[in-house]
């Protein structure tokens, strides 16, 4: 029988004395509890993704000093490890096996995904060898991430005599991409009748977060072994006479409590891997920031927030008292600051230039960006890192004012559909013990900037239901104005959406980062050009 024990844990990019740490504990972990080999995620040794780091020939040469450590450092066990490697003139995402102090094999990635977020073919070149290695009495086989998502290095390891296959990974997730992961992973082991074991990271870094979620598939195609999403984990498989058991079988989480749990990592990590000494929120009484406020004090901790409240003349009484309700029950520090002085103020001194012009968005804006400068100026003065607040139904189609409410460093729900927010709101809810955090009245009633007069969103944009469908066909799906029309979607809006999502992009080149959870968000994976004359398909 091999033990092998699946270490999905929170590596750091660039850390490389602290990610040989966290291998050298969960080594310990693992041979108190009997296992033979550990298996960590890809590029474990040096986080995932590094980027450019990797176009630096001293990154390199860190890592490799970084794993002569590691390996000197740990025995009694056989380790798996993902890192970066410069060999003969050519750099690879690898594998190395470690036993007694000494590497003795190394697979290079054959796969290099060069879609979405992935940019391998930038900094690698692919290998094009299998690696099956005796560890125990067992042939293994090693493969990293996408090797196993077209067929080819899978079948090739299997063809050079291995038994089981190991797979590293460094797999953002998006909503519900386990079941993508082990369905693919399930055509391989239906392929050929070899099972995998399959070690994802888990953690946040910068707009991508990795969800975990390890798992087994034995030769019958059947998960085994699941561990949980989104936190670091240590997992055992035996394999027996062909067979792998586990007794670890965490349970997937639902949609709404996947997401959820992958904002609040990417904002507890981004913050306390940057170095911030917490967050900044502007409340308005809407729902997008009551949202961004949960998962701000679910991250950091109630002490670790402050939230600022900057009336103007337009701002609903109800938008007050909602706000003072949720820090009632939150606890986090609060201040509300009028914003009318200064409104007062910027009028006066562009009245001259202004004279003979009549209101229009230029006013609103003006009171977007008077917030904007309140909240930098606290982050400034504080340390702690201004969220945004704006959803992905909004940086769609440009309704979010720059230098304004788009002021900030990390842009939390910027891949959420406002129709989502809603959902998550409630989800939300649904974890107090006693009152709803969010307040029913945050909840229904209609959405307004509250920057004029009984303003209200849909003055200006579809219904959201109508909205978020037009941008995930559009943005996501690729599909073409006409093909959206002929799904139903009524023509009018689909034009007014996709003219504004187009005129939109320069705003969203100079948005902060944010999370991503959903297979394509306007970020990394959305290139498009700001100077575009294109006519789209009608």
């Amino acid at each position: 029988m091999l033990r092998i024990a699946v270490a999905q844990f929170n590596a750091v990019v660039g850390d490389l004395t602290g990610n040989v740490e966290r291998i050298i504990a969960c080594a310990a972990e693992a041979k108190a509890r009997g296992a033979q080999v550990l298996l960590t995620p890809e590029l474990a040794l040096s986080g995932y993704p590094p980027e450019d780091l990797l176009l630096r020939p001293d990154f390199y040469r860190a890592c490799q000093r970084a794993l002569d450590d590691l390996a000197a450092r740990v025995d009694g066990i056989a380790l798996v490890v993902g890192h970066p490697e410069e060999f003969e003139g050519a750099c690879h995402n690898a594998a190395s096996v470690i036993e007694n102090g000494r590497k003795t094999a190394v697979y290079r990635k054959i796969r290099l995904p060069n879609y979405d977020v992935f940019d391998e073919k930038r900094y690698f070149e692919p290998g094009h060898e299998a690696c099956v290695v005796t560890l125990g009495d067992v042939n293994v086989g090693i493969n990293i991430c996408a090797d196993i998502w077209e067929e080819g290095p899978y079948e090739l390891s299997c063809a050079a005599g291995a038994e089981l296959v190991l797979v590293l990974n460094a797999s953002p997730c998006h909503l519900e991409k386990h079941h993508e992961r082990a369905r693919v992973l399930g055509e391989r082991v239906e392929a050929t009748g070899v099972p995998a074991i399959y070690c994802n990271l888990v953690g946040g870094q910068d707009e991508l977060v990795f969800d975990g979620a390890s798992f087994a598939i034995d030769e019958r195609e059947q998960i085994c072994m699941r561990l949980p999403q989104f936190e670091e984990a240590l997992g055992i498989v035996d394999f027996d006479r062909g067979r792998l058991q586990s007794d670890d079988h965490a349970e997937p989480l639902s949609l709404e409590a996947e997401a959820y749990s992958a904002l609040v990592l990417g904002v507890r990590d981004y913050i306390g891997k940057t170095g911030f000494k917490g967050a900044i929120i502007g409340l308005s009484g809407g729902i997008d920031s009551a949202l961004t406020l949960c998962v701000a004090v679910d991250a950091l901790g109630a002490e670790k927030v402050h939230a600022v409240m900057m009336p103007s003349p337009y701002t609903a009484q109800m938008s007050l008292d909602d706000s003072r309700e949720m820090i009632r029950q939150l606890g986090c520090s609060y201040d509300e600051i009028a914003i009318a002085p200064a409104m007062a103020t910027y009028e006066s001194m562009l009245a001259p230039l202004f004279a003979g012009l009549p209101q229009d968005t230029t006013e609103e804006n003006i009171q977007a960006r008077i917030r904007g400068n309140i909240l930098m100026a606290l982050s400034n003065k504080t340390g702690k890192l201004v969220l945004t607040t704006g959803n992905k139904s909004e940086m769609a189609v440009g309704y979010c004012t720059l230098y304004g409410d788009m002021a900030g460093g990390f842009a939390v729900i910027k891949d959420v559909y406002k129709t989502l927010v809603y959902r998550l709101s409630r989800y939300r809810n649904t974890l107090c013990q006693g009152e709803p955090v969010i307040p029913e009245n945050i909840i229904v009633r209609p959405p307004s900037a509250e920057l004029k007069p009984d303003q209200k969103d849909q003055d200006s944009l579809p219904e959201y239901e109508v909205l978020d469908a037009i941008v995930r066909a559009y943005m996501e799906e690729d599909r073409s104005p006409r093909e959206i029309i002929a799904a139903g979607l009524p023509e009018a809006d689909v034009r007014r959406v996709v003219r504004l999502l187009r005129i939109a992009e320069y705003k969203r080149r100079q948005a902060p980062i944010g999370i991503r959870i959903t297979p394509r968000g306007f970020g990394k994976d959305w290139r498009y050009p700001v100077t575009n004359r294109y006519v789209d398909e009608f």
